[in-house]
């Protein structure tokens, strides 16, 4: 009971997997978050440190109390000065922001100004305890981006602090959320985070997480339950050119078809079969020939397995996903490198033809496009002299979008 958790951000993905997974090990005595919403922070501090979450099971929703939580607002000294302390002595330590751009540097309260103030603190201490700082923002390399600016922002003291830290990557594949609709909550008997908050986490129960292996072979973490990986890329490549990328193409034809909630999608036969055939003929195809031999993952049947596993839990009715918010932020989801366009180029790159995520580029264009006024051709275009796009790529890439554009009538 001796271990501290610190956590920088406190969404569903925070409370719900990390601090509930640590929580249920009952390895850990003191719980420690930094947020910066004032109101979410003091409805915490009110409820004396325990909140709710709702868990969504294939049978149904389940609800879980996690207690002993301090919440501390990164925004004000006081704040700051216990959240230095808690980096300092953490043995766990999570990032779980909106994106790795909101680590910040030189100015008050930001993630990385609280950790470095902590990793001095450590390195005066007796002992010099070691700690893990799992990354969980959804980047191929927030651990390397972390420690960078942790480098930056320590000087001289950056190379001892961080041999006694290390910085993880993640692979994060359970679906979450945060409700604040009232008649949702009601209808699916979810439980507010804290009480009178009018704000629930959902969280699938899934909690099989990939993390980076960690260097010292004598650490013992806390949570046991996540899984340690030599070599996380190709992992994180199924994540975002597997599951991210055919959860927002049926996102994007949902909405076309005028669906309001993703579980509805099970119940249309022929957007279901264009996304399944998408998932394994297309990005598994593509995935199993870039990362042959790496791991079962990898092989037709260990990535089909892996499509059918995630396909089913898309299609929980209790995580109620709605379209809407599988869909927002279209030109982030058509970055180059993202979702898309992405699972796009790694296909063509392996000799597969992804014509059913062409077909979700389009209407992501589409879609976009409307809300901008503005043509798809200069989007796209705009997109690729972003990303300084290879000529040859660029239209390999605007050729198939535009030919499986054709295709969207059949999802209206």
């Amino acid at each position: 009971m001796s271990r501290t958790m610190l956590g920088f951000g406190f969404g569903p993905i925070q409370a719900g997997l990390f601090f509930y997974e640590a929580w249920r090990t009952g390895r850990f005595g003191r719980f420690v978050v930094a947020d910066v919403v004032p109101e979410l922070v003091d409805s915490l501090n009110r409820a004396g440190g325990a909140y709710r979450i709702n868990i969504a099971t294939a049978g149904g929703i389940e609800h879980c109390e996690v207690r002993g939580v301090q919440a501390f607002n990164s925004r004000t000294p006081a704040g700051r000065e216990a959240l230095a302390e808690a980096a300092a002595g953490a043995d766990e330590i999570v990032t779980a922001l909106p994106s790795v751009s909101f680590y910040g540097a030189g100015e008050p309260g930001s993630v990385v100004d609280i950790l470095s103030e902590g990793l001095r603190r450590r390195l005066r201490a007796p002992g010099r305890k070691r700690a893990v700082i799992y990354t969980a923002e959804n980047n191929n390399r927030a651990a390397e981006i972390l420690e960078a600016a942790l480098r930056k922002n320590m000087g001289a003291d950056a190379d001892p602090a961080l041999e006694l830290c290390q910085c993880l990557n993640t692979v994060i594949g359970k679906m979450s959320g945060v409700v604040t609709d009232a008649a949702q909550a009601a209808g699916q008997r979810l439980e507010s985070m804290t009480p009178g908050c009018g704000r629930c986490f959902l969280v699938e129960e899934f909690n099989r997480i990939l993390i980076t292996s960690i260097r010292w072979p004598d650490f013992e973490r806390g949570i046991t339950v996540f899984e340690e990986k030599p070599d996380l890329l190709p992992f994180e490549e199924a994540k975002l050119f597997g599951h991210n990328a055919t959860h927002a193409l049926m996102g994007f034809l949902a909405r076309r078809k005028g669906l309001r909630f993703m579980d509805q999608i099970r119940n249309d036969s022929g957007l279901f079969d264009f996304a399944r055939r998408a998932f394994i003929e297309e990005s598994g195809a593509a995935l199993c020939r870039r990362h042959a031999g790496i791991d079962p993952l990898f092989t037709a049947a260990g990535y089909r397995a892996y499509a059918e596993d995630l396909l089913s839990r898309m299609m929980n009715p209790h995580l109620r996903d709605s379209v809407e918010r599988v869909v927002r932020d279209p030109r982030r989801k058509l970055g180059w490198e993202d979702r898309l366009l992405g699972t796009i180029r790694v296909a063509l790159g392996h000799g597969v033809r992804p014509d059913r995520y062409a077909a979700g580029a389009a209407a992501a264009l589409e879609m976009l496009a409307g809300a901008e006024r503005r043509p798809t051709d200069s989007l796209l275009s705009e997109i690729f002299e972003e990303a300084r796009a290879p000529e040859r790529e660029r239209a390999e890439v605007a050729a198939i979008i535009r030919e499986n554009a054709l295709k969207l009538a059949e999802f209206s």
